[in-house]
């Protein structure tokens, strides 16, 4: 249970709306200047000039999550061009806290409007309010010109919670650098290394990693965890996985690293020889992508929009059933019993694996969304 889930709905439902309230006031008083900016600019004629609804996109230097990721991705090819757009294109997963009013601009200049959906929130995974998460996405949605859609899982999701979009969509599996995302020559002489990737927001992700260790090494004895990502599980969340950790025995046998950059994530890759990505309902997780054009392969639960990233042979799924009321993790005996069985035939997977990523190499993706936003803006 979160710290959040320890509250009562009730008493959440108007701190929250309270919140929301003073933080767009305040959200207002310092946009307006670039609304006004925007306003006075004229749409760049010709080729595509994109908005990712940022004044600046991050660098590869700084920590980001979710949708900034690819989109500062694309910003490499697309670069981003917060006055003079003519296609203003915002994630699901990284929406500003003002994108109504940019959409708004945006119509008003005769700009194009694309929406990339990664996945929704649901009772399961979110707990009450999970409407209040949903609502202005889905006003969004409806509003485009034309939605991607992260994953077949997403689209389904999105049908369910926001109904089908109003115009054109497609499928476009999240990207990966297989130019940055590189394995090692040959596998380092080293013990076998587990990486639970990504933040950690979630307490049974962490916990079902360390218990599926700690029965890994009842058959390898020197297995190993890196645990990456910031440990928002809980307010504490350092503290508290250092005693599981130790109520498991394993003091010496993960690592916690922290939040990385993405210019530090394919060196982290490197350190490991197996991702295990316990995540349930996942929707087109870039973590798995990453971590199959290093070399590694995944031992995931068989849910979400997993399955279709890792394909037949790059990994190893947990089967689960498709619930919106409550997850359901994967059982730590059988994903143990997952990471031996790709432990014996490591080689030979660590080649399926980096094959596999590049089906969703960059390059394809980057160009199929110029392709889009110059039919857009034709």
């Amino acid at each position: 249970m979160t710290v959040r889930d320890r509250v009562p709905w009730t008493v959440r439902a108007p701190v929250r709306r309270t919140r929301n309230a003073v933080v767009g006031a305040g959200l207002t008083a310092r946009q307006w200047r670039r609304w006004r900016a925007i306003a006075a600019t004229s749409p760049r004629l010709g080729e595509a000039a994109v908005s990712y609804g940022v004044e600046a996109m991050p660098g590869n230097g700084e920590i980001v999550f979710g949708g900034a990721v690819k989109f500062q991705l694309l910003a490499r090819e697309l670069p981003n061009a917060p006055r003079d757009f003519n296609v203003l294109y915002l994630g699901s997963s990284s929406m500003p806290l003002d994108a109504r009013m940019l959409v708004r601009l945006a119509r008003l200049r005769g700009a194009a409007f694309v929406w990339n959906q990664n996945g929704v929130a649901y009772r399961g995974w979110y707990g009450d309010g999970w409407e209040l998460v949903n609502a202005p996405r889905a006003h969004l949605l409806h509003q485009a010109d034309h939605v991607v859609f992260q994953s077949a899982f997403c689209k389904l999701a999105s049908d369910r919670f926001y109904g089908p979009p109003d115009r054109t969509w497609e499928v476009l599996h999240n990207p990966v650098d297989t130019t940055a995302f590189v394995p090692e020559h040959t596998r380092p002489d080293r013990p076998l290394t587990l990486l639970l990737g990504g933040n950690q927001y979630q307490r049974y992700r962490i916990e079902r990693a360390l218990e599926t260790l700690s029965i890994v090494r009842g058959e390898i004895g020197d297995a190993r965890l890196i645990v990456s990502g910031a440990l928002a599980f809980a307010a504490d969340g350092k503290g508290e996985t250092t005693r599981m950790i130790r109520r498991l025995g394993l003091d010496d046998a993960v690592d916690l690293t922290g939040a990385y950059t993405q210019e530090e994530a394919p060196s982290l890759m490197r350190r490991a020889d197996l991702l295990l990505h316990t995540k349930y309902n996942d929707p087109c997780p870039t973590i798995v992508l990453e971590a199959m054009a290093t070399g590694l392969p995944v031992v995931y639960s068989a849910s979400g929009g997993t399955p279709e990233l890792v394909g037949d042979e790059a990994g190893i799924g947990i089967e689960a059933p498709l619930d919106w009321e409550r997850d359901h993790p994967p059982g730590a005996a059988l994903l143990a019993e997952a990471v031996i069985s790709l432990a014996a035939d490591l080689d030979a997977r660590r080649a399926v694996a980096r094959e596999r990523a590049r089906h969703f190499d960059a390059g394809a993706w980057i160009e199929r969304h110029r392709a889009i936003f110059e039919k857009l803006t034709a």
